[in-house]
């Protein structure tokens, strides 16, 4: 019961939590060893010769997993240290049963889902590090915009009603003292046509998103970039994406966990230095469609590795910026100091 209750609880949260890091369906080339390819899929683990504990992963098909790409395919080669399975999702309603369930033990999620799961879990998942930092983007098939100032008295259209991308854009709004007509998108991908039929029409999107409508509109152009713009009137960096593990699953087998925290921290360092390379591998693994697509959207995801202090610095400083504008969107309180994973 207390499963069902907590899958009730995020599912309505969880779709539009997805916008920061989802990227749409996987390509033809996506690698899948699960039958249930439309909604999930799978890379094949390291061979048993690699020594380590099993590790199961999940991940969003984002900028979050972007980074995970090299460990994926060292996975793949037999390489790792641990023997891995990697599993996306479009959603993240396909990871949160199964990380309560215990059939996940890492998982990357959204900064403030992370909150939400350690409160309903009473305190059962910790954060371990961060691992990508702001994603969105002021859009505009027009002129018009070179400040958060140029957004007085416009329309802004934006996905993620009622979830981190509206309360992003009011913080900036409200701290810059703005104010503007908000319209909300279901999904990300109507802004192709929103740019197609309206002249200086103005959008916030997340990465890849932002990067594929410039490719497919050249009269599109990045405004702003909101990252930017929070760290001009925030004392905390805008976090995205976090690396969560169940923590009965640490205290077992914390060997292990430290050796992924490891390679998936030199994983991020060769995708942060390798963008070509890196966004073969994106593509390979059905994370977006477009090899090029990839190779556009990784120098501008925010992709990075926080552990430890700078870690918790720079959650709190985040979930606190939430709380004060919506305490559901976090779960209701800040989480405990248990929340953080020490390594």
């Amino acid at each position: 019961m207390k499963t069902h209750k907590l899958i009730s609880l995020c599912l309505i949260l969880v779709f539009s939590l997805s916008l920061f890091a989802a990227c749409g369906a996987p390509s033809e080339g996506a690698v899948s060893s699960s039958p249930a390819v439309s909604q999930l899929s799978e890379v094949p683990s390291a061979p048993e010769t690699s020594g380590g504990a099993h590790i199961r992963v999940a991940s969003l098909k984002g900028p979050t997993t972007m980074g995970m790409v090299k460990l994926m395919q060292d996975a793949e080669e037999g390489l790792a240290q641990n023997d891995y399975t990697f599993t996306m999702t479009g959603t993240a309603d396909e990871i949160v049963p199964k990380l309560v369930k215990g059939d996940i033990n890492i998982a990357l999620v959204p900064a403030n889902l992370a909150s939400i799961l350690y409160h309903k879990t009473e305190g059962g998942v910790q954060v371990a590090a961060v691992n990508t930092l702001g994603v969105l983007y002021m859009m505009e098939n027009g002129d018009t915009v070179h400040s958060v100032a140029d957004l007085e008295g416009k329309t802004v259209y934006t996905p993620g009603k009622g979830t981190t991308p509206e309360y992003v854009l009011r913080y900036i709004l409200e701290k810059n003292g703005v104010n503007c007509n908000i319209e909300f998108l279901s999904e990300a991908t109507e802004a192709a046509a929103k740019f197609e039929t309206e002249e200086n029409c103005i959008i916030m999107l997340p990465q890849p998103y932002a990067s594929a409508v410039t490719m497919q509109n050249q009269t599109v152009r990045a405004a702003l970039d909101m990252t930017v713009e929070w760290d001009k009137v925030s004392p905390s960096p805008l976090v995205t994406g976090v690396v969560v593990v169940r923590k009965a699953f640490a205290e077992e087998n914390p060997e292990a966990v430290e050796t992924f925290l490891s390679e998936y921290a030199a994983s991020i360092q060769w995708v942060t230095g390798n963008t070509d390379a890196a966004a073969a591998l994106v593509a390979k693994y059905g994370i977006v469609e477009k090899e090029a697509v990839a190779k556009k959207a990784l120098p501008a995801c925010n992709i990075t590795y926080l552990s430890s202090a700078d870690m918790v610095n720079a959650v709190t400083g985040y979930l606190t910026v939430l709380l004060e504008a919506e305490p559901k969107s976090i779960g209701g309180s800040l989480p405990g100091p248990d929340f953080y994973y020490e390594n």
